[in-house]
């Protein structure tokens, strides 16, 4: 393909891209296909021969969107925010067009400089002190990973430097039992083992039990076992409840813990001074992280991942052969070091081009928005004697239940699932069925960047009119 060819083709793509965001109301929410539907329109065997993309293009429309569940669209109300909002859309394209490799300093020395930037954008858009120095990872899975390598590290003196991780004693780590998959999949891959992951048990709103902690780290202590990291949930996926980090903090300096804080949705709405005392103790965190690629509106995959010692991350991550040095290593940042990947996509384009775009007021404006439609379905849903709450609603999260007169907890169960598969069916719009303590409930998230007082009012009126068939 010519530079000619990739203009008018590229003229193309962008007007379809932009014209699909244009009418994304008129798609059903989510995916209507059943498995193996668009598998079996494609053909089973690589073209012999090149073709011309304009084939390509006009087989989107009728083979890959009946595919697509639009997490743009204004009745998404599934999952979390997944906003890959236009600015960032050019982002990714700026990056994919450059092609840079931001391995190193040298290698793109623009995108190191520019992540650097934009990383400290984010801390002071967040409220955190110059202690903290960020870098991009893929998502939040990978920084917790990350963080629990380190854990690891710093508990056995750097055993992999020596003869690898072989403890005369396993190591633990601890988080709610609210906590995210990811948290458990890192114990795992980090080594510590399924056995060793303590999930403790939450309270009333959901939030870890200091006492709990303190317990279960004395038992461990006890039985010769060695504690070595706690995960503070910061927004729980369920139900966005919030740890107590400021007393997770005072336990992992009593008993020399690394302290790491899962923030990967709720981590944004700390660009609201008065949210922040959710996270109160933050400040005592060895590494935090949040997704950007989330409620903040960058296209995916992009996490922020804070530190505060890059040189006990760099120790971990490190190995430097003699291939990938410069002359300037000693004068800059090499993120190659500061993470799992050697390659590095130049993926702060988006972030600049985002908050370029809104700005910090224009960011607080939106978030505020969608906090305050949040709180008008809470009210919906206060006033209705049949619903119910099953979690405070701190974010833009609201857990919530149908409930019948002499209906059992199984049969309940079933009711909500039904009503959670009749709306997501229809097509009008898309929440996620979960269970929280047990309890069958429709998990509303409400966040899209398209998404007004209109479209939550019409989903509370599709969930009325489901319940009353």
């Amino acid at each position: 393909m010519t530079p000619e060819e990739f203009r008018q083709l590229g003229h193309k793509l962008v007007d379809w891209v932009a014209d699909y965001r244009a009418h994304i109301e008129d798609f059903p929410v989510m995916s209507q296909v059943a498995p193996g539907d668009i598998k079996s329109k494609l053909p089973k065997h690589p073209p012999e021969r090149g073709e011309s993309l304009d084939n390509a293009l006009n087989e989107i429309a009728p083979l890959i969107l009946p595919g697509i569940t639009h997490w743009n669209h204004p009745s998404f109300f599934a999952y979390f925010p997944s906003n890959a909002m236009l600015p960032s859309v050019l982002g990714d394209l700026l990056c994919a067009g450059l092609g840079a490799q931001g391995m190193s300093w040298q290698t793109s020395p623009a995108a190191t400089e520019l992540e650097e930037v934009v990383m400290d954008w984010l801390r002071q858009m967040t409220g955190l002190s110059e202690n903290f120095t960020g870098t991009i990872h893929d998502t939040a899975s990978t920084a917790t990973f990350c963080s629990l390598l380190c854990a690891r590290e710093r508990s056995t003196n750097y055993s992999q430097n020596r003869g690898g991780f072989h403890a005369d004693a396993p190591f633990v780590v601890y988080c709610s039992e609210q906590a995210h998959s990811s948290v458990l999949k890192a114990a795992m891959l980090a080594g510590f083992g399924r056995e060793h992951l303590r999930s403790i048990d939450t309270d009333e709103n959901h939030a870890l039990r200091l006492d709990l902690l303190e317990a279960a780290i004395k038992q461990d202590l006890e039985r010769g076992l060695r504690p070595a990291a706690l995960v503070a949930s910061v927004g729980t996926t369920n139900s966005t409840a919030f740890d107590p980090v400021a007393g997770m903090a005072q336990l992992a300096r009593k008993y020399q813990l690394w302290l790491h804080v899962d923030a990967a949705m709720a981590g944004v709405a700390m660009i609201l001074p008065e949210y922040r005392a959710l996270w109160e103790g933050v400040e005592a965190a060895d590494s935090i992280v949040m997704n950007p690629h989330k409620w903040l509106g960058a296209g995916s995959d992009l996490s922020a991942y804070f530190v505060r010692d890059p040189q006990h991350l760099i120790r971990v991550m490190s190995t430097n052969p003699a291939y990938l040095q410069t002359g300037h290593d000693t004068e800059v940042k090499n993120f190659r070091d500061w993470g799992i990947p050697l390659g590095r996509r130049f993926r702060s384009l988006k972030l600049w081009f985002l908050i370029r775009d809104e700005g910090v007021e224009g960011i607080r404006a939106r978030l505020r928005r969608d906090l305050d439609n949040a709180r008008f379905f809470e009210t919906l849903v206060d006033a209705a004697p049949d619903w119910e709450k099953l979690a405070p609603v701190q974010l833009q999260t609201i857990c919530i239940r149908h409930k019948r007169a002499g209906m059992s907890e199984p049969e309940l169960a079933v009711h909500n699932l039904r009503i959670a598969t009749t709306l997501n069916s229809s097509g009008k719009a898309y929440l996620t069925p979960s269970v929280l303590k047990g309890k069958q409930i429709l998990r509303v998230s409400i966040g899209c960047h398209t998404t007004e007082r209109s479209h939550v009012e019409a989903l509370w009126r599709e969930l009325r009119a489901i319940v009353a068939l």
